[in-house]
């Protein structure tokens, strides 16, 4: 299974007044680590674009287990991979560590996404090229 880990440190702009990161701040780290993954793992934007004729991998679902918090200078790891796929849908799982500690667990339903054939100024699900597939799952 393919799996990306990032540094992350934590910015003055993610805390709130307490010194605490504001928890959407994290949501947008995961949409970060996400599209991250997908560039070390060789599919970027313009491959998503230009080879596979995506306009995209928006998210359906997401939900987060906070453990530990995190505060203005503090150092996390994102682990990120994807847990399974379907035809056009993925699970992706989201570990935050500070230090060895399990922080956060992150989940996203994510789905790939394509112009209709009949009608192009609609969007449609597209299915996950046996590439992608390959390359994440090891199959």
């Amino acid at each position: 299974m393919f799996v990306n880990r990032r540094d992350v440190q934590i910015q003055w702009g993610d805390c709130d007044p307490a010194n605490i990161v504001y928890y959407p701040r994290y949501f947008a780290m995961f949409d970060d680590s996400t599209s991250t993954l997908f560039e070390v793992a060789g599919f970027s934007k313009q491959d998503l674009v230009r080879k596979y004729g995506l306009v995209g991998i928006p998210m359906v679902d997401t939900r987060s287990r906070f453990y530990i918090p995190s505060t203005y200078g503090d150092w996390i790891t994102i682990e990120t991979k994807i847990e399974s796929i379907k035809r056009s849908s993925f699970e992706v799982k989201h570990n935050v560590y500070k230090g060895e500690a399990l922080a956060i667990e992150g989940f996203e339903t994510r789905v790939l996404v394509g112009r209709d054939p009949v009608n192009p100024d609609k969007l449609k699900s597209a299915p996950f090229p046996p590439e992608m597939v390959a390359k994440f799952t090891g199959r």
